[in-house]
């Protein structure tokens, strides 16, 4: 991936029926990585797509885009291995469905991944420190996990700074999505040039 910010559009609300085109139409406008969101019904009310989409998204795009697979389910360590073997990169899951994160983090490690730990909007970043070491990115979300489309929590914005985003509708059902790829990009560098400058 590109170093400083990037930008992860989430294929949720894409064209599901056309999932390996909506895929590559968002590298090729612009895209770091695609954030793949993978719902249980259980964790979240909603239920997407598992492993076999992932894989199958793999041998079409092939091995270029990196994969950040959003594990919203109520057991991560049941879909570890299968991710792995599908072709995820990285393996995001929330801290609020795990009671072991130390022993998921080492599997997730041990199948090849990076690992990326999530938090809900009710749950404080507080929970995130004692794993900050160990892993490679924090995403705190700034909507309720479950369901695509949701307006931007505000609020959630002094939890964390940003240096990856993760975009559904604002990006998938833009006009232009390259411009708002750019926009979001230019906002989170200047963003992150002005912590720098404050520290």
């Amino acid at each position: 991936m590109a170093s400083g910010c990037r930008i992860g559009p989430s294929i949720l609300n894409s064209d599901l029926a056309a999932l390996g085109a909506e895929c590559t139409r968002m590298m090729d406008c612009g895209a770091d990585y695609l954030h793949l969101d993978v719902m249980d019904g259980h964790f979240v009310p909603n239920i997407t797509f598992g492993h076999p989409v992932v894989e199958s998204l793999r041998k079409q795009l092939g091995q270029e885009p990196f994969f950040d697979v959003h594990m919203m389910v109520a057991k991560p360590e049941q879909w570890v291995k299968p991710m792995a073997v599908a072709g995820a990169n990285q393996y995001t899951f929330h801290i609020e469905a795990t009671e072991n994160a130390g022993a998921l983090i080492k599997d997730i490690r041990e199948n090849g991944m990076k690992v990326g730990l999530a938090i809900k909007p009710g749950t404080t970043v507080e929970y995130l420190a004692p794993w900050a070491n160990q892993i490679d990115m924090a995403l705190v979300m700034t909507v309720e996990p479950g369901f695509g489309g949701q307006k931007f929590m505000e609020d959630m914005m002094p939890k964390a700074g940003a240096n990856m985003i993760v975009s559904g509708s604002a990006v998938m059902k833009s006009d232009d999505p390259r411009a708002v790829i750019n926009l979001l990009r230019n906002v989170c560098c200047e963003a992150a040039q002005k912590r720098s400058l404050d520290r």
